[in-house]
């Protein structure tokens, strides 16, 4: 008999409760430990890395590795009007970022920036009803009286908003 080594199982058993990382799939480990570390941290230390002013006015919001056609950057989300201090504090913030890491893990940084209280959305006029009547038919179709005095209430609390 030949050996095959199944790569979709994991090598080692461990017997009781698994920990996440060792039930997820190794294309998958592969993605997190490339990008998924970076990014995570640089997320839990922000405050630290840009400082309590900038923290209220921006976050990052995706973290590309390099690759051959081109370099890691980082992507930061910043409210409008407040661009200025941030890419005056670019360098900083690179600085503080790799220095954290020990190499230099981002090499550019690319700002988005958003409203971020004076956009409207738009509600749909069409969908007046919260529950339209196929469903309404259902609802009447239940047995259960608490529950479809329950699922009324509901419809009724959506058609308010």
């Amino acid at each position: 008999m030949q050996y095959r080594n199944n790569t979709k199982q994991r090598n080692r058993f461990i017997q009781g409760l698994r920990s996440f990382k060792d039930t997820l799939p190794k294309n998958i480990k592969k993605i997190i430990q490339k990008k998924g570390h970076i990014f995570s941290e640089t997320l839990n230390n922000w405050k630290y890395i840009v400082g309590d002013d900038l923290f209220k006015v921006c976050y990052p919001k995706s973290f590309k590795n390099s690759n051959k056609l081109g370099v890691s950057y980082l992507l930061i989300m910043v409210k409008r009007g407040h661009e200025v201090d941030l890419e005056y504090s670019k360098k900083q913030i690179l600085d503080k970022i790799n220095s954290y890491f020990g190499y230099s893990v981002v090499e550019k940084i690319k700002l988005v920036s958003f409203d971020d209280s004076k956009t409207n959305v738009k509600k749909s006029k069409t969908n007046h009803n919260a529950t339209n009547s196929r469903y309404m038919n259902k609802i009447i179709d239940i047995k259960n009286d608490k529950i479809k005095k329950s699922l009324i209430e509901l419809s009724k609390l959506f058609k308010k908003k």
